[in-house]
């Protein structure tokens, strides 16, 4: 079964029209896109868009023996004219099936918001699922087969993606293509880049995929190091990474500061724009989780637990520090360097980076400045990814 991209873009394509945002400048050439929509080994149309035949055209397709259009949302781009020799289109209602005299089955899929989503098998068995931008399936509860290619809007809605994984109907094998895409994401690097983390990839409007040939799918980095300064958006940064999975445990290292209101408000902030299905435990024992199967962890953040490690071994005073201090946060670093670098889990983690700075003023903090740098270091040097976020702009430092 092959899949044809005819578009790739939000409803309204991509530049939008007569938007000046900096997104849509720089969405030209290749990286324009028009709205989506997919034709299915020539004989499926899933969504009728301006231009269609055009758009198939300079694909290499026709749409002359297509026998089936079917709309997944309630479009609101510009109105659209049925082609001479097209099929009028229609919609399946949800959990319905139709099969089509090609050989290919197609069940509608609820969705969470207004649209439907189709799940289309071939003659020869393969699975593909395509949703409408902005939406979610809804009620996935029991375990589903891994679909082979997935078309999703992953950038608007990651969480699709999740629900999709806690399910099984996203696999190892699962080919994930980001559709319906908007001016949400620079295009280019950024969005490969942002992409690859949910384990997707974007593809250029016309592209053909085949089905179940997932080679140029992105692996997703088990270990992730995201660096930055103060509001840099080092959080958000390390929370996106994760958006597209389910089940997440989110360790905070911070712990509770009795009557401290502003840090009450920090810890508030952040616990309202993650995922509602995430988890979270605070602890700064690190070790034994990262040793245990499970799913992902988010840890947020190393400097955190450093001030943790070194209240516990008395770094603040010289004495302790010089008669054996030292040497024990040396033998706490390292024990979890050890336990990132054998752990199963995927793993991304959060921390500051300092060494730029002023030079502290007193001793204690300088010896902190110099005991992150050196947690860092070793942090990164057992991570695929390592990250720098600066005025909210991500810098790959390795991966």
């Amino acid at each position: 079964m092959e899949a044809t991209v005819l578009g790739t873009g939000a409803p309204a394509g991509l530049p939008r029209p007569d938007c000046p945002c900096a997104a849509c400048a720089r969405a030209l050439g290749p990286e324009a896109r028009a709205a989506t929509a997919v034709l299915v080994d020539e004989t499926l149309l899933l969504d009728l868009t301006p231009g269609a035949v055009f758009a198939a055209a300079r694909a290499g397709r026709s749409l002359a023996a297509v026998r089936q259009v079917l709309l997944t949302h309630p479009h609101d781009g510009p109105p659209v004219e049925v082609p001479a020799g097209l099929p009028q289109p229609g919609r399946v209602p949800d959990g319905r099936e139709l099969a089509l005299m090609t050989g290919h089955r197609v069940r509608a899929v609820a969705m969470d918001s207004p649209g439907t989503g189709y799940a289309v098998t071939g003659p020869d068995g393969l699975r593909l699922l395509y949703l409408p931008p902005g939406a979610a399936p809804a009620g996935l509860e029991t375990p589903v087969e891994p679909y082979d290619l997935v078309l999703a809007d992953v950038v608007g809605r990651p969480d699709a993606a999740a629900k999709l994984r806690a399910v099984g109907g996203i696999g190892p094998a699962t080919d994930i293509v980001a559709v319906h895409l908007d001016h949400d994401v620079p295009p280019g690097a950024e969005l490969r880049r942002r992409l690859a983390a949910a384990g997707a990839r974007a593809v250029p409007d016309g592209a053909t995929l085949t089905v179940g040939v997932s080679e140029d799918a992105p692996e997703v980095p088990r270990r992730t190091l995201v660096l930055g300064g103060a509001r840099s958006g080092k959080s958000v940064e390390a929370e996106r990474r994760l958006e597209a999975f389910p089940d997440v445990l989110y360790v905070a290292t911070g712990g509770s500061r009795n009557g401290d209101t502003e840090w009450a408000a920090r810890v508030a902030a952040h616990r309202e724009r993650r995922p509602g299905s995430w988890r979270t435990t605070e602890t700064c024992d690190l070790v034994p989780l990262l040793g245990e199967e499970g799913s992902p962890l988010l840890i947020d953040c190393l400097s955190l637990w450093l001030t943790d490690a070194m209240d516990g071994v008395g770094a603040w005073d010289d004495a302790e520090w010089g008669g054996g201090g030292e040497r024990a946060l040396r033998a706490r670093v390292e024990e979890l360097a050890a336990a990132v670098r054998g752990t199963r889990r995927t793993v991304v983690a959060v921390s500051n980076e300092v060494g730029s700075g002023i030079v502290p003023a007193t001793a204690s903090g300088r010896r902190y400045r110099d005991e992150l740098g050196r947690l860092n270091a070793a942090f990164a040097a057992e991570c695929e990814h390592v990250l720098l976020v600066v005025a909210g702009q991500a810098f790959t430092l390795r991966g």
